[in-house]
């Protein structure tokens, strides 16, 4: 399968703030590639399970061979998420996550491509400078299968003449 079209928010990280995360808005930034090497080193430093660290005994395990780490996926998607997707300027912080999944395994040289999708993006009531903006992220592989899936909510700052404007019309 060729890598899918790259598509991101019209305004750059650098200039980007709530008013710019559209709820509908997709995105999607690639790729990824797991290695064997980089699985097995993330294993046996954060998540030694011999299915992620040892490929020998993975083979015989439930998935036929080695697989990463669901932490493993999730920072590198993390990683994704803060070099292309939140704001350089604004994102103040992130209060969690919700429905953490890992679907489907991730082997070794595995493509990921990660499609972010603006759900909801709500003005603060209580602090005119920010909004909260959540956010459905899927990480899928090669074959287009989704190997995680999550719900993040971040807070962002507003570009401050629509927050002067609200605090003092409201």
């Amino acid at each position: 399968m060729a890598a899918p079209r790259e598509t991101d928010l019209a305004t750059p990280l650098t200039d980007r703030y709530f008013e710019d995360y559209v709820p509908g808005s997709v995105c999607v930034y690639g790729s990824v590639t797991m290695s064997e090497a980089d699985i097995v080193e993330f294993a046996l430093r954060y998540d030694p399970q011999p299915i992620h660290a040892d490929a020998e005994v993975a083979r015989d395990g439930p998935f036929g061979g080695l697989i990463a780490s669901g932490w493993h996926t999730t920072a590198c998607v993390m990683r994704v998420l803060v070099e292309r997707y939140l704001s350089a300027v604004a994102a103040i912080v992130s209060p969690g996550i919700d429905e953490l999944r890992w679907p489907a395994p991730v082997r070794p040289m595995d493509v990921l491509y990660v499609r972010v999708t603006v759900e909801e993006a709500t003005p603060s009531r209580s602090k005119p400078d920010r909004g909260l903006v959540r956010t459905f992220i899927e990480a899928l592989n090669q074959r287009d299968e989704v190997v995680l899936s999550m719900k993040a909510m971040n807070l962002i700052r507003r570009r401050k003449s629509t927050a002067e404007s609200d605090a003092t019309h409201g």
